[in-house]
């Protein structure tokens, strides 16, 4: 059952102060479609630059876009982006949307962590292109009391918004896994465009290659 906001507010009504240091938490979400070496790069410069403890990559059941996007099976994603991020004690795999199942709203996951985990400060980081659509989000207002948004640049994209956005710049690789999933079903290398042990699970469970 999807914990409501008025709960969230309660339990932290309800809880002792306590003298803990709060945790800062990254969360990056996405379909991970497969993860790359863009993905790793963004988050690392991400916890660097803000001094975050921990970054959790958020793999989703199904995206909530209107425009739904064709993706392989969740536990697939999830165990690639274990794949991905090993060797990295940093960061860390976040399996609720995938444990959860169907469309994943952000709203309802955020809030659902907070009730867990009340002592972390969570920064959620966006693709400077998805902070224009912030406005469209379930209950964004209620999500900002949650978390604070963290866009990263994008070319071309003006680093403005009517929320409040901390802007962090990383470097621009033009990497996507649209096109990663392109050019393993052409039977291409895509060697340092994903992580060894990720290409690896791909060719072990022949993953893409009916990709159109």
């Amino acid at each position: 059952m999807v914990a409501t906001f008025q709960q969230f507010v309660t339990q932290l009504q309800l809880e002792p102060e306590t003298a803990e240091k709060k945790q800062k938490i990254g969360i990056i979400g996405g379909t991970f479609n497969p993860p790359h070496i863009g993905h790793l790069i963004i988050a690392e410069q991400v916890a660097d630059k803000l001094g975050l403890d921990k970054v959790f990559f958020m793999p989703n059941a199904k995206p909530p876009h209107v425009d739904v996007k064709e993706a392989i099976d969740p536990i697939d994603r999830a165990r690639m982006v274990q794949a991905a991020i090993m060797g990295n004690s940093r960061f860390d795999v976040e399996l609720l949307e995938v444990q959860r199942g169907g469309k994943s709203y952000t709203y309802n996951t955020m809030l659902q962590l907070k009730l867990e985990h009340p002592n972390y400060e969570y920064y959620f980081i966006i693709g400077g292109d998805e902070v224009a659509y912030l406005k469209t989000w379930y209950r964004i207002n209620d999500l900002l009391n949650l978390v604070k948004f963290v866009g990263v640049n994008r070319p071309g994209q003006p680093k403005a918004s009517a929320y409040p956005v901390i802007w962090v710049d990383v470097p621009d690789l033009m990497i996507s896994s649209t096109d990663i999933r392109k050019r393993i079903s052409h039977h291409q290398s895509v060697r340092y465009l994903v992580p060894d042990l990720v290409a690896a699970y791909i060719v072990e469970n022949g993953l893409y290659l009916n990709e159109k």
